[in-house]
């Protein structure tokens, strides 16, 4: 289960968040500034923090910013009333991995969180082994008994997201959402075309195959050979 520590001084906001991530199956802890929240995290496992940026004694940004000083790479989604692109790009610069303009969707917080921490744990894992087949995620390559294959940025991450979890369908929009990012003007369709691409760098293969499910969107399938 991972647990979501909520950094906010505002009581209300706190309790909504709290409640709405606790029902969707998340541990919780809270946090009223940036001070406290480190105290937390120096204590206690976190697996990613929601935090504002406006608060007391220790802001959201420099919270971010210690965070990463100190080489601690817990994903941060951030809160902000500002919408202008300057101010975004503050927060990527300083290390965010995403962020929400005030006020929030709880639900939208939720897919959010999930995608974070999706992506989060692909990239920690570097590797993926399927039967004999390797992916790399260092090194984009995918290294079987017949050669090693380096494939495309996107067309790599792609099959290794949809490997990591086989059998989970996934929609075109996730995937676009995973890829190319939330506010990407990208046609969905695109992920059509890099699943073609896929198929047939990858056809004929006894290990693993990419499957279309009609209506909904595509899943990897681990094939019963190499389970």
């Amino acid at each position: 289960m991972a647990t979501i520590l909520i950094v906010d001084d505002d009581r209300k906001i706190c309790r909504l968040e709290d409640i709405y991530l606790r029902s969707e199956g998340f541990d919780t802890l809270v946090a009223r500034d940036g001070f406290e929240a480190l105290s937390i995290i120096g204590q206690k496992r976190v697996d990613l923090i929601v935090a504002d940026i406006l608060m007391p004694n220790l802001d959201g940004q420099g919270l971010l910013r210690a965070l990463r000083e100190h080489y601690i790479a817990t994903p941060v989604l951030m809160m902000t009333s500002k919408s202008a692109f300057e101010d975004k790009k503050r927060l990527f610069e300083c290390g965010a991995d995403d962020y929400m303009v005030k006020p929030v969707d709880l639900e939208e917080l939720v897919l959010r969180i999930r995608a974070i921490l999706r992506r989060y744990n692909i990239s920690n894992a570097r590797q993926l082994r399927i039967g004999d087949t390797i992916l790399d995620y260092s090194s984009l390559e995918v290294r079987a008994p017949g050669g090693t294959l380096t494939l495309p940025q996107k067309e790599f991450y792609l099959l290794f997201l949809l490997l990591s979890y086989p059998g989970r369908i996934f929609t075109r929009q996730e995937l676009m959402d995973e890829l190319w990012g939330t506010d990407t003007n990208t046609s969905p369709r695109t992920v059509d075309v890099h699943i073609n691409r896929l198929r047939s760098r990858f056809a004929g293969r006894e290990d693993f195959e990419i499957s279309t499910i009609r209506g909904l969107g595509y899943k990897g399938v681990i094939k019963a050979a190499v389970r």
